[in-house]
Parts: C-alpha cells; sequence; structure tokens
C-alpha cells in the first residue's frame, strides 16, 4: 500500500474482512515462537491503516504530505481536527503496539537481529518507523492548531495521550537504533530530549520534523563490496608506492628493518584506506546535513511566508477596524445631529448591550459544549468503531433507496410522458370528429331547406341528388376513416395499458426488495436497542448488589465498630446528588434516543457507588452521633437504599423505563445531608500559622497547672494536719494523698506525651519546619490542644473539689466525678498522641504505662473518697418503737412520695446531662477518627472524640447510667 498503485488501497479494501478474520484467527493460536500475536497485531495495524486512508483520501498511504495537504484535510472546523487527532493517535497507538510486541519477543541478550528469525519479526518494524516519523509531525501540527483554537484543559486528554507515545516512540527508535539488522536498511532519526510545550504558541519554530532516510540499492551494493580489509594481509609482499616517502623517513630515523619487510608498513595502509573510507563517510554525511538544512530553511521559508500573511491579514484586520470606527463616529454625528431619533438610539443601544450579554452567555455556552463535545468525541471513539459495519449496512441501504426511488421515478415519468402524447392524439381525433359532425348537421339542413322549396327546385333536384349521393359517399369514407382510427387508439392504448401493467409489475418488486432492505435495517436497529437494553440491565443489577451489600453492612458485627466524620458524610451525599442530576440528564437522553445508553450506564455506575458510600457512611456516622439524631439518620440511609433499589427496579423493566423518576432518592439524600450538617462541629478555629507555638504553650500551661496543684495539695496537707485530729484528719490525709499520688502520674504521662510528641514531629516532618507539621496536620494538632487544655481544667477542677471536701463545704461526690473526667481528660490526650504514632516507638509504650497507672490513681482517689465518705457520715438506725400503724402507714406513704419526688428530680437530670452532653458534642468538634483520615490512618473505633476547637472545653463525659427503676407502691390497705 505505501508504493502501489492509486488503486491499490481500493483493491485492498475488497479483502478487509479477510483479513480482520485471519487476525481473530491468529489470536487463538497457541505457538511457542509467538507468531500469533505478532499476525494480530499487524492485522490490526493493516485495517487501521485501510480505515484511515480510505476516510482521508488526500492523505497517500505512504503518508508522505505537505502541511498544505494536512491543512486542507484538517479543515477550518474545529470538530473536525479533534477528530481528525483523535484518528492519528488511534493509527500511531496500532503502529507501537505492534513495535513493542516484536521488541518484547526478542531475546536482546544475543545478537537476534543477525538470525533468519530475527529478521523475519523485524522486518516490518522498517515500515512502522517510517509510518510513526510522519504521524509524530502530524501529531505535533495539529495539537498546536487544537491548542491556538480550544483553552488547555480541554485538551489535557489529548497532551497526556501524546506524551505517552512520544516516550514509547522515543524508547522504540532508540532500541532499533542499536540494532545492526536496520544499520544497513535505515537511517532512524532522533527525538528531542523532551516533547514539544503546546501550551506555548512559538514552540511550533522549535519543532523539527523527523527525517527517515533509506539508502537506494546501489548505494546497499557498494558497502557490502567495500567491506574493510583484515588489520594485517600476510599475502601482500612489498608496501604501495605511496607509502615509500613515509617508509624512507621511518628507516633514517630508526635504520631499516632487518629482513626487509615490517607488519607495521601494512597496517599504516590499512589505515589510511581506514582514513579513506571515514573521509568518504564523512562526506555522505556532510551531503546529508546539507540536505536537512535544505528542508529545514525551506521550512522556515514557508512559516515567514505565513507570518507575512499573517501580518498582511492583521493590517487588513486593522484597515477594516479603521473603517468600522469612522463609519460608527458618521453614525454617532448623525445621531447627534437628528435629536428626535435620540430615544431610539438608547433603546437600540441598551438592546445592542443586551444582546451582546446574551452572545457571551452563549459564548461561554459554546465553548461549554466544545469541551463537552470534545470528551464525547474521545469515549464515543471506541461506540463510532462498533458501529461502522452498521453505518456501512444503513449506507448501502440509503444508496439502493435512493437507487429505487430514483428509478421509480424515472419509470413514472415516462409512463405519463407515453399517456400525455396518447391523450393528446385522442383530443386531436375528437377534434376532427366533432368537425365532421358539423359538416354533417349542416348538409342536413341544406336538404331540409331543399326538401321545402322542392316544387320550386325541381330543376336543380337532379344536381342536389348527385351532390347528396357524392357528400354521401365523402361521409362514408370519413366513418371509415374514423373507425380505423378508433381501432388504431384502441391498440395504442392495450399495448400502453400491457406496458403500464410490466411497469407497476416490475415497481412491485422493486418495492419488495425495499422493504426487505427495512425489514433488515429494523431488525439491526432492534438488535441494537435490545444489547444497549441488556447493557442497561446488566449495569442496573451490579448497581443494585452494591447497593445490597451497602444494606447488609449495616447489620454487619463488623460494621458497629466502625465510625466515620460528619464532613465525609457531607462530601458523600453532595456527590451522590450529583449524581442524581447526572442521572436524570442520562435517563432523559435515553429515553428520547434509545440507541445510545452510554450515558446513562456511566451515570448510574457513578451514582450505584456514590449512594453506597453514602449509606455506609451515613451509619458510620451514626455511631457517633445523639441516639435521636443516630435512629433518624440510619432510617434515612435505609430509606435512601429502598428508594434507589425500587428506582433501579424500575430502569430494569421497558414498561416503567420512561416513568421513572429519582426525586424520592434525592429527597431521602438531602435528609441525610441536613444531619449531617446539625452533626457539624461548631467550634472556632485557630490560624495553622499559630497551632505549634499553641502546642507547646498549652501543654506547657498543662505542666504549670499540675505543678501548681501539687503545690495546693502540699499546703491543704499542711492546715488539715493543725486544722483537724482523728477520723477526720485520717480522712483527710488519705484522701490528699490519692490526689497527690494521681497528680504526680498525670505529670509523668504529659512528660510521657510531650517526649512522644516531639518523636511525632521530628519523624513526620522531613524537610518542613515544626510549625508547618503543625499546620499540615491541623486537626491532630488541635486535638492536642484541646486534650491538653482538657487534663490541666480537670487538674485544677480536682483541687478545688479537694479544698472543699477538707474544708467541709463541698461534697465528697464532687470529687468522684473529678476523678473520672480527669481519668478520660488523659485518655483523651493518649488517644490524641496514638494517632500519628509508630506502632513500635518505645516512647508509645512508656505514655501507654503512664496512662494505665492514671487510671489506677484515679480509681485509688475515688476509693479513698468513698472509704471516707462511710466513716465520716453517720448513718443511723431508725427507730420504730412506740409508732402506730397507722403513722407507720403515713410514714411509708411520706417516703413513697420523697421517693417519686426524688425519682423525677434524677429523670430531669438527667436530660438536663443529656442535653449538656449533646450541646457539648456540637460545640467539642470534630472526632479524632475524621483527624485520622485526613492524615492518612485508620482511626480505632475506641478513640475517644478529641474537640478540634481551641476553646476551653470539659472532656468528653462517659456513658449515662441506665435509669433507676422505680419501686413498686403497694396499694393502700383499708384502715380498720
Amino acid at each position: 500500500m505505501r508504493d502501489g498503485h492509486r488503486n491499490t488501497l481500493q483493491d485492498c479494501m475488497r479483502h478487509y474482512s479477510s483479513i480482520a478474520e485471519t487476525g481473530l484467527l491468529w489470536t487463538n493460536t497457541r505457538d511457542r515462537h509467538g507468531y500469533g500475536q505478532l499476525v494480530c497485531l499487524y492485522s490490526k495495524l493493516l485495517c487501521t491503516k485501510m480505515e484511515f486512508h480510505t476516510k482521508h483520501s488526500e492523505i497517500p498511504a505512504s503518508l508522505e504530505a505537505s502541511d498544505e495537504v494536512l491543512e486542507r484535510t484538517a479543515g477550518t472546523d474545529i470538530n473536525n481536527v479533534f477528530q481528525l487527532t483523535v484518528e492519528v493517535f488511534d493509527y500511531m497507538d496500532a503502529e507501537l503496539r505492534l513495535a513493542e510486541a516484536v521488541l518484547r519477543q526478542l531475546n536482546m541478550s544475543i545478537a537476534i537481529s543477525t538470525l533468519t528469525s530475527g529478521q523475519c519479526k523485524l522486518a516490518p518494524l522498517i515500515q512502522v518507523i517510517q509510518d510513526c516519523s510522519h504521524l509524530y509531525h502530524y501529531t505535533v501540527k495539529l495539537l498546536f492548531k487544537l491548542h491556538a483554537c480550544l483553552p488547555a484543559d480541554t485538551l489535557q486528554g489529548h497532551r497526556e495521550r501524546f506524551h505517552e507515545q512520544f516516550h514509547s516512540l522515543k524508547t522504540f527508535l532508540n532500541k532499533a537504533r542499536d540494532m545492526i539488522y536496520f544499520k544497513r536498511l535505515i537511517q532512524i532519526p532522533r527525538l528531542p530530549d523532551s516533547p514539544p510545550n503546546f501550551l506555548r504558541a512559538s514552540a511550533l519554530a522549535e519543532h523539527v520534523k523527523p527525517m527517515v532516510v533509506i539508502p537506494d540499492e546501489e548505494e546497499l551494493e557498494e558497502q557490502e563490496e567495500d567491506e574493510p580489509e583484515p588489520l594485517i594481509d600476510v599475502s601482500e609482499a612489498q608496501p604501495s608506492m605511496a607509502s615509500q616517502p613515509q617508509g624512507d623517513i621511518f628507516d633514517q630515523a630508526f635504520g631499516p628493518p632487518s629482513d626487509g619487510f615490517d607488519d607495521r608498513d601494512l597496517q599504516i595502509e590499512h589505515l589510511k584506506r581506514e582514513i579513506e573510507l571515514l573521509k568518504a563517510e564523512l562526506e555522505k554525511i556532510k551531503g546529508e546535513a546539507q540536505r536537512y538544512i535544505t528542508q529545514l530553511k525551506s521550512q522556515i521559508n514557508s512559516l515567514e511566508t505565513e507570518l507575512e500573511e499573517q501580518r498582511a491579514q492583521k493590517q487588513r484586520t486593522l484597515v477594516e477596524n479603521e473603517q468600522l470606527r469612522m463609519e460608527l463616529e458618521a453614525i454617532r454625528r448623525r445621531n447627534t445631529e437628528h435629536e428626535s431619533m435620540q430615544t431610539n438610539f438608547v433603546e437600540a443601544e441598551k438592546r445592542s448591550q443586551a444582546t451582546e450579554l446574551r452572545y457571551n452567555k452563549l459564548k461561554e455556552k459554546h465553548a461549554e459544549l466544545v469541551a463537552n463535545h470534545a470528551e464525547l468525541l474521545r469515549k464515543s471513539a471506541d461506540t463510532v468503531k462498533m458501529l461502522s459495519v452498521t453505518q456501512q449496512t444503513q449506507e448501502e441501504i440509503e444508496r439502493t433507496k435512493q437507487q429505487l426511488a430514483f428509478q421509480v421515478e424515472r419509470v413514472r415519468q415516462e409512463s405519463d410522458m407515453k399517456f400525455e402524447e396518447q391523450r393528446f392524439d385522442m383530443d386531436k381525433l375528437r377534434r376532427e370528429l366533432e368537425e365532421k359532425n358539423a359538416e354533417i348537421h349542416k348538409v342536413k339542413s341544406l336538404l331540409q331547406t331543399s326538401e321545402k322549396a322542392g316544387e320550386q327546385l325541381n330543376s336543380s333536384m337532379a344536381a342536389l341528388k348527385t351532390e347528396k349521393d357524392r357528400l354521401t359517399q365523402s361521409i362514408s369514407k370519413k366513418d371509415a376513416d374514423l373507425s380505423s382510427l378508433m381501432k388504431e387508439a384502441h391498440l395504442k392504448e392495450y399495448s400502453l395499458q400491457q406496458e403500464r401493467d410490466r411497469t407497476i409489475k416490475e415497481l412491485g418488486e422493486l418495492q419488495g426488495k425495499l422493504k426487505e432492505k427495512l425489514s433488515h435495517e429494523d431488525q439491526l436497529q432492534q438488535k441494537l436497542l435490545d444489547e444497549q437494553f441488556a447493557l442497561l440491565q446488566a449495569t442496573v443489577t451490579e448497581a443494585e448488589n452494591i447497593i445490597q451489600d451497602a444494606v447488609a453492612t449495616l447489620d454487619d458485627p463488623l460494621h458497629i465498630n466502625s465510625s466515620s466524620s460528619p464532613d465525609y458524610l457531607i462530601s458523600r451525599a453532595e456527590a451522590t446528588l450529583n449524581s442524581i442530576d447526572k442521572l436524570q440528564v442520562g435517563h432523559s437522553e435515553y429515553v428520547k434516543r434509545m440507541r445510545d445508553a452510554g450515558s446513562l450506564v456511566r451515570a448510574l455506575t457513578k451514582f450505584s457507588h456514590l449512594t453506597a458510600d453514602t449509606i455506609i457512611s451515613g451509619s458510620a456516622t451514626a455511631h457517633m452521633a445523639h441516639t435521636d439524631d443516630a435512629d433518624r439518620l440510619t432510617e434515612h440511609c435505609k430509606t435512601c437504599a429502598t428508594q434507589s433499589l425500587q428506582y433501579l427496579r424500575n430502569l430494569k423493566s421497558k414498561a416503567s423505563l420512561k416513568g421513572a423518576d429519582p426525586t424520592s432518592i434525592q429527597a431521602a439524600v438531602q435528609k441525610i445531608l441536613r444531619i449531617g450538617q446539625d452533626l457539624r462541629p461548631k467550634g472556632i478555629d485557630v490560624g495553622k500559622e499559630e497551632l505549634g507555638d499553641v502546642v507547646d504553650k498549652e501543654m506547657a500551661a498543662t505542666s504549670a497547672a499540675i505543678e501548681e496543684a501539687v503545690r495546693r495539695i502540699d499546703e491543704m496537707m499542711s492546715q488539715t494536719r493543725k486544722d483537724t485530729t482523728g477520723v477526720q484528719l485520717e480522712v483527710n490525709e488519705r484522701i490528699l494523698n490519692s490526689c497527690t499520688d494521681l497528680m504526680k502520674a498525670i505529670r509523668l504521662l504529659v512528660l510521657a506525651s510531650t517526649d512522644l510528641q516531639k518523636e511525632i514531629v521530628e519523624s513526620g516532618r522531613g524537610a518542613a519546619s515544626v510549625r508547618e507539621f503543625y499546620a499540615r496536620n491541623s486537626r491532630w494538632t488541635e486535638g492536642l490542644i484541646s486534650a491538653s487544655k482538657a487534663v490541666g481544667w480537670g487538674a485544677t477542677q480536682m483541687v478545688d473539689s479537694a479544698d472543699k471536701v477538707v474544708l467541709h463545704t463541698g461534697k465528697y461526690e464532687e470529687l468522684i466525678v473529678c476523678s473520672h473526667e480527669i481519668a478520660a481528660s488523659t485518655a483523651q490526650l493518649v488517644a490524641a498522641s496514638k494517632v500519628k504514632a509508630d506502632r513500635g516507638s518505645k516512647k508509645l509504650g512508656v505514655l501507654q504505662h503512664a496512662s494505665r497507672n492514671v487510671n489506677e490513681m484515679a480509681a485509688n482517689v475515688v476509693a479513698s473518697t468513698k472509704t471516707g465518705q462511710d466513716q465520716i457520715v453517720d448513718k443511723g438506725t431508725m427507730d420504730f418503737s412506740g409508732m402506730s400503724l397507722i403513722k407507720l402507714k403515713k410514714e411509708e406513704m411520706e417516703s413513697q412520695v420523697k421517693v417519686l419526688e426524688l425519682e423525677t428530680m434524677l429523670e430531669n437530670e438527667r436530660l438536663h446531662l443529656g442535653g449538656l452532653r449533646k450541646k457539648h458534642y456540637e460545640i467539642a468538634g470534630v472526632p479524632l477518627e475524621e483527624l485520622a483520615q485526613d492524615n492518612g490512618l485508620r482511626a480505632s473505633p475506641h478513640v475517644t472524640a478529641a474537640p478540634s476547637s481551641p476553646k476551653p472545653s470539659k472532656p468528653t463525659l462517659m456513658k449515662k447510667p441506665a435509669l433507676a427503676q422505680k419501686p413498686n407502691i403497694p396499694p393502700k390497705s383499708t384502715l380498720r
């Protein structure tokens, strides 16, 4: 096809199907030499080549076309340029796949190119190198043209695909250049080190078209004849005459040789011959360089010509703009002269501005449509290939239909013409008959007149009778002529009727063939519709499986420990809403044109995955939310799943396909989105650049608070020893000692957390500063800040509670609650430190040991407090002596009333506690699970939520205990 006759391509297209079938046949063969895959790829390359050159007949099969031909082929429509670029990319991919497959099967450790089997595989690559050089040049030219007309973001996919082909082509050419087989047959060009920068228009001037040079057969024969001789030729007896002067100089310097023959002379001769060969090769290289320079100069001249044309065009544009400006000035002068038309001018100017606004909007919409069209062109390339056979069949049907219509029209026109001729003859005969009848009526009137005047005209009767006979004979003759003409007319009418019947019969046969073609076309269309609907059903089934798996995950015991952040749920819900909008668009497009379900299938795939993510994320977020919010969120997730499955079931049936509406799904997702936004933390953020300083300040403040707490406890210990004695002194000393031990354990925990924090920062910051590390991991940093504040606050509260207990102004329960709170705060600090720590870190083990020690000390504080409370509080025994039955019953009723009042107060206090906890969760901020997700880790499900706000807040409270069951009050007994 490269160097053949111009009709070769048309002749090859007759064998297109057989070549494609041969490639498919070799695909299924299994041979140890790997020829099956190569034959398959080569067949695909031939088919691609024939399709491309058949569609673009201006470009020859050798691809040796000038830039003007390429410009003419691409045209001025940017859509055609875009489509041509995609086809050139496909062409290049087919070439490179064949080259990569051949090189992959060669054993590069041996000189495989010198073997017959290796040369058999390498032979087609010569044409591949020739084609790739031209295709690379075409691609560069087309991409520069596209970048001049379209925005860079639209062509991002084209640039990535070109870069992949550039590196693959460069690797292939470098490998081929090192093979002995190609060195004698072809001169392989070199590509630049980096691909062209299409975002810079001036880079086109730096582009050099790669030139492939194939030497002629005569040059190859000369190279074979001029093979280098051996370094030493022992057959020569005498050195040449040309080396005689050098030999004399050598003899004068070192003396004559001992035996009159020296091998160094032969080496000198050989080196001279090599020099001559190198000179010839150098001259050849210079000639090739000169040719390259000439080609480059011609390219420069053509570019300069184009530049001059562009300058002239620019000058013409400036002149036209000046003319338009002058015309505008004249119009404005006329408008100022005609004051009566000023109002109309203002209205026209307003309409012009409105039109300009609409034009800008249309322009933006056009740019968006162009980008969408480019994306659709890339995505529909495979679909176009699949439908090419169907389109060819449709084109054949259309051509056959047009031919049949043309033949039917021609037959109808001929029949009408013949019918008009016959009708004209019949009208002519009818007019002649009417004239004869008029003459007959005239003769009859004359006869009647003669009969009336018979008596007066007896003398002329004989003459009149003779005339009558003559006229009668003439009439009979005319009647005979008329009858013959009538017979001829009937014969012609009969022949026309037969011809019309034959034409109608032929027309019926042609219409039958047309109906067969139309039925075949309808079958193909129905097959396409069935395939598209089957594809849609398969996609819907897969989407149902994905959503059902997500619903099954909700009841999975392993999913109970999982958690998620409200921010992630919001992002998933918003993405799901966007996918629902695209799903509606794809559904409407498929309902309008059911031959293409591509957009609906893509929208369904994205919708199913995002909906499943939203359901799972909603369930995981519900594990961390309040009970009411968790129940509502879980219910909405199940509703979303139910509505999604119902919508997918509607899509699977043709009867309910058109009426399928995802509005209910959209409403459910919007409810999930609103709940996620309600669950979002509402803390106050700190500037990221200040986080590092805030961490150090808060850790230092926590240490200072603990030191101050220890000092205050020592002062309270000294004071209580002075003021109290006996059991009270023993209780106070036990409580204060346990508080001192707890503070010491907390101080060790803070020191261990600080050391682990420094280790995390040093191992994770890399080349960045400490402040940049804290700013980059802002969520984790805010968790540390909140945890350290909670520890300092807990220590201060514990000291205040202990002081009140010692001074008898506080309650023992306050000290117990403070112990629980400070234990929870230290656990929060440990959890925040463990998020980014290495599991094998020794400092992490020290921190965990310190955490266990804090829990033990907190338990000791609680135990000491309860023991002291039991020793101090005198429960006393109740004296029931002297009480009557009625008084006991009255006391019992009062006690029951007090119990009910206390239970009501307890119920109200628990509701108040629940409200406080809910508000605390809203203010506290983002939980540690989301913090771990933002830093690329997976948080433990048992990690306590860390607030993101730097505002001092109490740590997370423990789970509220179960309500005490009300006592059973016996019915009132009847008094006797």
